[in-house]
């Protein structure tokens, strides 16, 4: 990934930040992109430290000016965001029945809105340079639905289609579109939940264990890398098989 320039969304922490530093020891140079601008600087600074290059972007996915601005940003900095990984994602989760309007919006607008925003800032250099990697995070429940999160499985789900219209739209300019879909995951938020949840999820799961960072960070670097060039519109499950 030698003079790739890669824009991760979501990097400051979590999968995010893993994707980040994946991407780098691969040679690409990472736009740090999150609204924790601290947290930017902090993962900037431990890819420079392992000899890779990055630089921090602040972005507020819930403002359309502020993804035109990030985006200009970048590529002032790098001259050009090659590869673009949609990661950022929130949730506010509650059953379908009392699920408020502004809870509904609010995971729908980052997780799919802001995620189409951004892309669309992204694809005119990557359509005038004929190459590029677009590659969403999807999840598990966009493909098998769960209780109490109507909004994020819907924007999980509307990812899913995103990828693969903009496959169709965007392939004749070399451009590939995937979605990663990761399932029970160690992350700080995955860790918050009570053991008993935990060790319920990972016995239903067929290889026994919750996923690492570093599992779905593994798929996201092979769908950035030349040798997928001839994958696209794919949804990549790292589930351990939790659903199939």
């Amino acid at each position: 990934m030698t003079n790739r320039t890669a824009f991760v969304t979501g990097a400051s922490r979590g999968i995010g930040r893993t994707v980040a530093l994946r991407l780098a020891a691969a040679g690409a140079r990472i736009v740090v992109a999150s609204n924790e601008r601290e947290n930017n600087d902090l993962v900037v600074a431990e890819i420079v430290a392992a000899g890779g290059q990055a630089f921090p972007i602040y972005l507020d996915l819930t403002s359309q000016e502020s993804i035109k601005e990030s985006v200009a940003a970048a590529l002032k900095e790098a001259g050009h965001i090659d590869i673009l990984v949609n990661n950022a994602g929130v949730t506010k989760d509650g059953f379908a029945l009392r699920m408020r309007k502004e809870d509904w919006d609010f995971v729908l607008n980052i997780n799919l809105t802001g995620a189409f925003l951004i892309t669309q800032q992204v694809m005119p250099g990557m359509i005038k340079e004929r190459w590029g990697r677009i590659i969403n995070m999807a999840s598990v429940v966009g493909l098998s639905g769960n209780p109490s999160q109507a909004n994020y499985v819907s924007s999980k789900a509307g990812i899913i289609g995103l990828t693969k219209g903009l496959a169709q739209e965007l392939g004749s300019r070399n451009i590939t579109v995937n979605a990663v879909a990761p399932g029970f995951i160690e992350t700080d938020m995955t860790a918050k939940l009570p053991e008993e949840v935990k060790d319920r999820m990972k016995a239903a799961i067929p290889l026994k264990r919750a996923g690492k960072p570093e599992d779905v960070a593994a798929a996201v670097a092979f769908l950035a890398s030349e040798e997928a060039g001839y994958i696209t519109g794919h949804v990549l499950s790292v589930n351990g098989g939790m659903y199939m």
